[in-house]
């Protein structure tokens, strides 16, 4: 029996993947496209996705192909300079198209062991107390001990599984594609920064992706289509260039043609017996702000570990509920952020008085930073209970004896951070490693002298006393061994 089937291989799904794998776990994507696409909707990684990346050794990779950014805010179209109070070692963005994210974590599933299977379309499934049945349309069945929906906004596992989306329907909607223009570029920038001085979405990026002469294609359609899941055609971009900018600049030869509306919705549960949910299947938004990717990549490190700790038979009771319990809150905060963007975004009286008040609001750096930790994620605290202010929140990367934090966390087991020399994780040597360091920067909060982090890099404990340990410890990482 396959231990996990991930249905979906983007990124959310090859990350979930990659990260069961770090476990022993044995696991199989299937992917409905026979090979990536050449879609790059997903525009670049926040900060805390860096983080992420960084804490399991890929973050050389990722910088190998993108381009760092230094804005902060990213709100409602109000770009502002990144605030220098951020908690963070890696204070800022990555540009990078989306096929790239898709093909290193790709590489990175395979090198640990996944096997992913592309023309795979899942159809049907059934789960009973000892695994669940999974339908492929080609009249394969397969089974697996979990199944984990990544399978986007239209999760064909949700709506088998019978899980509510409740939410809104898209009230606007937004043409997005590739594609070459006769115009002259000077021409086009021209157009451009004149018509984005009342809608803001409107874009014309060139060279995109390297790609020279293609233009990324963004701007209001005619009206909500009715049938969401045909792709728009050149026509229909040319109508609308002309409606929202007076003219057309001789678009042609497109490369792909999308659209993307307002819809607002998220699932009611992110877990059904043995049937979980993930990224898009779980919650869909607008795209401002760039948070999609970078939300379903978070919701896989939190669920990874987890699912491998039923899997391999340590996990405590209630473990694997708490993705539900910590992401589903993360994931309403989004949809929230997202349609106050929204609003932010019109072009209408209203919403234009609204986006200058909130940008001169955000030239306070306190501001701007509250706005850039919510964007980010890096602002993400899970409710663990009451406790120093460390606890629940990531841990940022740090200078140690032994080398960096993030170092340290690659193999994706819980790590005690010790300043006393004094506490031990005897019994669960085999999920949670021990560094002893008294020099380590734990953020200066008084009566913490040590952490416990999760594998995800989140603060489960933070105290002195080897006895209050214990506890955290048997929480997060089962019974003590022998």
């Amino acid at each position: 029996m396959i231990d996990v089937i991930v249905a979906g291989g983007g990124p959310t799904g090859l990350m979930l993947a990659a990260e069961l794998r770090l476990h022993g776990v044995r696991v199989v994507v299937l992917e409905r496209l026979a090979e990536p696409t050449e879609q790059s909707r997903g525009r670049g990684l926040h900060a805390r996705s860096v983080e992420l990346m960084d804490q399991r050794g890929l973050l050389d990779r990722f910088l190998a192909v993108g381009e760092t950014f230094r804005v902060g805010g990213l709100f409602g179209g109000i770009v502002k300079p990144w605030p220098e109070s951020l908690d963070t070692a890696h204070p800022y963005g990555l540009a990078i198209p989306q096929v790239a994210t898709e093909r290193i974590l790709d590489a990175r599933a395979l090198e640990l062991g996944a096997e992913i299977r592309r023309g795979r379309d899942l159809v049907g499934l059934g789960q009973d107390e000892d695994g669940v049945d999974v339908d492929l349309a080609d009249g394969t069945r397969l089974r697996s001990r979990y199944l984990v929906g990544c399978d986007g906004g239209r999760s064909t596992v949700r709506r088998r599984l019978g899980v509510a989306f409740p939410g809104e329907p898209a009230t606007v909607e937004t043409l997005l594609g590739e594609m070459e223009l006769a115009e002259d570029p000077e021409t086009v920038a021209a157009v451009v920064a004149e018509v984005r001085r009342t809608q803001q979405r409107f874009g014309l990026e060139p060279d995109v992706d390297g790609k020279k002469g293609v233009y990324r294609v963004v701007v209001p359609a005619g009206a909500v289509a009715q049938d969401r899941a045909a792709a728009p055609t050149l026509a229909d971009f040319r109508r609308q260039l002309r409606v929202t900018a007076g003219t057309d600049f001789g678009a042609h030869s497109p490369r792909w043609l999308s659209r993307f509306g307002d819809a607002t919705r998220q699932a009611e549960r992110y877990r059904v017996g043995r049937v979980l949910l993930a990224g898009d299947a779980a919650h869909i938004h607008p795209p401002t702000g760039g948070q999609g990717l970078n939300l379903g990549v978070q919701d896989a490190v939190n669920l990874g570990w987890k699912l491998a700790a039923e899997v391999n038979g340590w996990a405590p009771e209630g473990l694997l509920d708490s993705y539900h319990a910590e992401r589903h809150p993360v994931g309403a905060r989004v949809l929230d952020n997202t349609r106050a963007q929204i609003t932010l975004l019109g072009a209408d009286p209203g919403p234009t008085a609204l986006r200058e008040l909130f940008s001169k609001l955000m030239d306070f750096e306190e501001v701007n930073r509250y706005v850039t930790e919510m964007i980010t994620a890096v602002g993400v605290r899970y409710d663990l209970g009451e406790g120093p202010d460390l606890l629940g929140r990531r841990m940022r990367d740090v200078a140690l004896k032994e080398g960096r934090l993030y170092g340290l966390l690659h193999g994706g087991r819980g790590l005690l951070l010790d300043r006393t020399g004094r506490l031990s994780v005897d019994g669960w040597t085999d999920r949670v490693d021990l560094v002893v360091d008294r020099d380590a920067d734990l953020g200066g909060e008084p009566g913490v002298s040590a952490v416990l982090l999760r594998p995800d890099g989140h603060v489960a404990w933070a105290g002195t006393d080897q006895r209050e340990l214990r506890g955290p410890l048997a929480r997060w990482f089962g019974a003590a061994a022998g």
